[in-house]
């Protein structure tokens, strides 16, 4: 239906919300809504507003230092809803066992979460 959106972005020490170094869950959806923004904004040329979420599943941990790659897509549309599907991965890690600034390109990305939601872009906004 529409093309795909990827935002890659590492998680800082500001992310962590846990002890551990562990990010807040919260973080991963806020890029999902960043992912959701630039999807309507291809779409309508307008940022609509995100209305729901249907699912979020947390499924590994996120710590500081970790780059999550975020992608999200419409699968669905109507005159002003947009129903969406992401996922977030999981693709380098920090590895400060063999130094401080060791980190690991992981072969395989782990699927650290993956949501569906519906945003609406009003008919008045849309522009494309």
């Amino acid at each position: 239906m529409s093309e795909s959106v990827m935002i890659r972005l590492r998680m800082s020490s500001h992310d962590a919300h846990y002890g551990g170094n562990l990010v807040d869950g919260a973080r991963i959806v806020q890029l999902f809504g960043d992912v959701a923004t630039e999807l309507l904004i291809r779409r309508d040329g307008d940022e609509g507003l995100f209305r729901a979420y249907d699912s979020i599943e947390f499924l590994a941990p996120v710590y500081a230092g970790d780059y999550i790659e975020a992608t999200g897509e419409i699968v669905s549309e109507g005159n002003t809803s947009r129903k969406m599907v992401f996922t977030a991965k999981k693709v380098i890690m920090p590895r400060p066992e063999i130094s401080p600034s060791a980190a690991d390109f992981m072969e395989e990305p782990v699927i650290v979460c993956r949501a569906s939601g519906t945003c609406v872009t009003p008919k008045n906004c849309q522009r494309k």
